[in-house]
Order: C-alpha cells, then structure tokens, then sequence
C-alpha cells in the first residue's frame, strides 16, 4: 500500500503541504492511490524526495531541480558524483564561515565588541582584533590569556579610550626620546620601558619583567607587532626591545 503523505512528511521532515505543493507542480507526484483516492508514496518515490531535499538544501530553485532529475542522460551514479562534488563544495564554504567566525568570537573573547562605527572612532585602521590572532596563538589557555580576557570582556567604549590616549601619550614621548638622541639603556628610557610594563598591568595582565622580556623579543619578530610600534616612531621597536632588557636587569640588580 506504500506510505501516507503524513508519514512520508514525518520521514522527512517536511510539511503536508511541502509535499501537496511538489505533487501539484509534478516534482513529485506519489506512484499509488489508496482506495479511498488519498496519496500512496513507495520506496522509489521517498528516493526521489530525498534526491529533492538534497538539491534544495543546497540552494537549487525547484525549477532546476526538476530538470536534474528528469535528465534522461543521468543514472544514479552521475546524481552521487554530483552530489559528492556539491557537498564538497558546500563543506569547504562552510569551513571558510567557520573560520570567519572563529576570528569574531576570538575578537569579542577579547573584549572587541564596539560596533564598527565606535572602533573606527576610537582606533581609526588601527583595531586591537589585528593582534588578537597571535595574542591567542602564544597564550592561548593560559593564565595570562585567561585574565586578559576576562579583563578586557568588561571594557566599554569609553575604557577603549581611556587605553587609547595612555598608549598615544607615551608614544609620544617615547619618540621623543629618540629624537633626543636617548639611549636604550638610559634612565629616561627604562622609565618609559616601566611606564609599558605597568600599561599592560592595569589593562591586561600581570606583567612580570620576565614575561616584559619575551614580549619585547615578539613586538620584532612579529610583523604586526613592529608595525605597530614603528608607526609610533621608525625604529622604535627595536628600541623599546632594548629598553625592556635594561629595565629588567635593573629591576633584578
């Protein structure tokens, strides 16, 4: 006798009228009617439907659905070969949509969650979310990753502004310095070396000279990093790299 529309809508998870609406247009008209006239779908019909399903999850207007499966040219094994191709296809998109989102969620982890308008505002073209890929690569399930986050997480507009001005004035006068002729290792320079360490304490995490240490080794190696600092002023990542080391070995003597 075959399946009833209802129990065909509940194998597949479509509606009655789905299913009324693809007989009417003769994508899929069931093989039988019970005695009482109601619709009769067998296994070749379910088949069919399933072939549908598949085809529409993936975007196809019904039109061309139709035209795929009425193609005389066809056999069972193109259809698979089709699908194979389109499944692999829709895997390597959403994998790419993960991965865009996996960056979003690593960014709002990291308390990025102004709208753009109000991080253009505070940080013009240049948003922290450019420095939380390598943040989380090297810290990543750490103490020190775990309480920056948890830190930052809390942060609004006017914190991010706050931070903001605190970096621009010390890289101000951190360009100074150097336009002064001043020394990594002088005193001026360690102090404005501390004046960092301390920044990244208040905002982020404990900063140990030690920890300082391996930071000042990434801010040139790592290019965004140096951008960073160097846009401050050219060179300047080197020479705060410098300065940090002769900060903690007076911290240490």
């Amino acid at each position: 006798m075959g399946y009833s529309v209802g129990q065909v809508a509940g194998f597949a998870g479509v509606t009655v009228r789905t299913l009324h609406h693809y007989d009417a247009i003769g994508l899929l008209s069931p093989g039988g009617r019970s005695p009482a006239g109601h619709r009769r779908y067998a296994d070749a019909d379910l088949d069919r439907l399933q072939q549908i399903l598949f085809y529409r999850e993936l975007g196809f207007p019904l039109e061309e659905v139709a035209v795929l499966l009425d193609d005389p040219r066809a056999d069972p094994r193109e259809h698979l070969r089709r699908q194979h191709r389109l499944l692999t296809e829709r895997i390597g998109e959403l994998r790419r949509m993960a991965a865009a989102v996996e960056h979003a969620m690593e960014a709002r982890r990291m308390g990025i969650n102004l709208t753009p308008e109000e991080k253009f505002e505070v940080f013009g073209h240049k948003g922290p979310e450019r420095y939380a890929e390598e943040s989380a690569r090297r810290w990543g399930g750490t103490h020190t990753h775990e309480e920056t986050q948890a830190r930052v997480a809390t942060y609004t507009k006017d914190d991010w502004q706050r931070m903001k001005e605190e970096v621009d004035a010390w890289g101000a006068a951190y360009g100074a310095l150097m336009d002064a002729g001043g020394a990594p290792g002088s005193p001026a320079a360690m102090e404005l070396a501390e004046a960092h360490r301390a920044h990244i304490t208040k905002w982020f995490f404990d900063c140990h000279p030690k920890i300082h240490q391996g930071l000042a080794e990434m801010y040139v190696s790592d290019e965004n990093f140096r951008a960073f600092y160097d846009s401050l002023h050219e060179g300047l990542a080197e020479h705060l790299r410098e300065a940090i080391h002769a900060n903690a070995r007076r911290l240490a003597g």
